[in-house]
């Protein structure tokens, strides 16, 4: 049976393929949900991939996730700098949690480089743009399977 795996997304990732593609790529959020839900039945996962500007909804998918003991795949894209009740709700996840960001945050602007996820997830995937779930996808497969 499939594991599922949570894929949340923060706010403006709706708007791929329009913000500024220099940095984030040309590639539409419908692209990305694509790219994951092929990619997760390759790994024998099924991927429930979710967006939202709103840091009380990502709050409470983490929750969610934490209730039913499933991986995540977390860009929480500007939450990623400040949001201590994020990081915290990250923590409340026992199973593997893999941040993602499409660019590379460290070769960003200062105040960017610094994540309040990164001390409480698994691991970090960075600057692959839309791939960087690809290569999450395969290591939530690897860590749910080892």
């Amino acid at each position: 049976m499939a594991t599922s795996v949570l894929i949340l997304n923060g706010p403006n990732l709706n708007r791929l393929g329009t913000r500024e593609p220099d940095i984030y790529g040309t590639a539409t959020f419908a692209d990305l949900v694509a790219l994951c839900t092929a990619e997760a039945l390759v790994v024998d996962l099924i991927a429930d991939v979710r967006q939202t500007n709103d840091e009380a909804e990502l709050i409470g998918w983490l929750h969610e996730a934490a209730d039913a003991k499933a991986p995540v795949i977390i860009n929480p894209a500007a939450f990623t700098h400040y949001s201590y009740a994020l990081r915290d709700a990250c923590a409340l996840v026992e199973s593997p949690l893999i941040e993602v960001h499409l660019s590379n945050p460290a070769a960003r602007e200062e105040f960017r480089q610094t994540s309040v996820i990164s001390g409480v997830a698994d691991g970090v995937i960075a600057g692959f743009g839309i791939e960087s779930y690809r290569l999450a996808l395969r290591a939530i497969s690897y860590l749910t399977t080892a």
